[in-house]
């Protein structure tokens, strides 16, 4: 049953959130197991080497005998699993959506935990308004990432975006179509309610771990 389907993640949100939003909007049950970053030596020392992981990392899922690590075939099995897989005919600009949107997350990954993350916060900052800029056009009207069909990409992109926007506010006025787009995915109806719950972990965990020079602290949610 769906009940046997487990989740292993950090206590951050990082590469564990999009996983949650998708189980999350999908209404099925799972058990989401978090691992405090005080356990990193009990991770890193043999429980990640006991749960039969073929390239044992985290995020994993473990769905029965289904046993998966890399968070973008987490999404891609969960989109194929929950028919949030994209159209045939959307496949390629699916693809490439989904990368670009990966390289976003790591670009501010990578400066987020720099430790001349003064320096790098400046160039990313740079570059961002014109990055944002081409996911919203892709985007356009949508009413999702790929048109008229919710698909995986969506809950990839929706932390991922949120996460930008905990790092820089001002570049996601609430007029603008990108966030009008965000909006969409808040309202999904199990999205909406996971967002106003207080175990929330939009609201309770940091995105980053503790070693980051920005770990990015969540804000206050309405």
């Amino acid at each position: 049953s769906s009940a046997d389907m487990e989740v292993g993640y950090w206590r951050s949100r990082t590469l564990g959130e999009p996983v949650r939003l998708i189980l999350i909007h999908s209404g099925v049950e799972w058990k989401d197991t978090v691992i405090p970053f005080s356990d990193r030596d009990k991770w890193f020392g043999g429980m990640k080497y006991e749960l039969g992981l073929d390239f044992p990392n985290l995020p994993y899922l473990i769905d029965g005998d289904i046993k998966l690590t890399q968070s973008v075939a987490i999404m891609r099995y969960l989109g194929r699993k929950f028919e949030l897989f994209p159209e045939a005919q959307d496949a390629v600009r699916a693809d490439m959506v989904e990368q670009n949107l990966v390289d976003l997350r790591r670009g501010l990954a990578m400066t987020s935990y720099s430790p001349n993350f003064e320096k790098l916060k400046v160039g990313f900052l740079e570059a961002l308004p014109v990055r944002l800029a081409e996911i919203e056009t892709f985007i356009g009207d949508g009413p999702y990432a790929l048109g008229e069909k919710l698909t995986y990409i969506d809950f990839l992109a929706y932390p991922f975006l949120d996460a930008i926007r905990l790092f820089s506010p001002d570049n996601f006025k609430q007029e603008r179509p990108l966030v009008q787009y965000m909006e969409r995915i808040e309202d999904l109806p199990n999205v909406k309610k996971w967002l106003a719950s207080e175990d929330c972990s939009a609201k309770i965990y940091n995105l980053h771990g503790n070693s980051a020079s920005w770990p990015g602290k969540p804000l206050p949610r309405n």
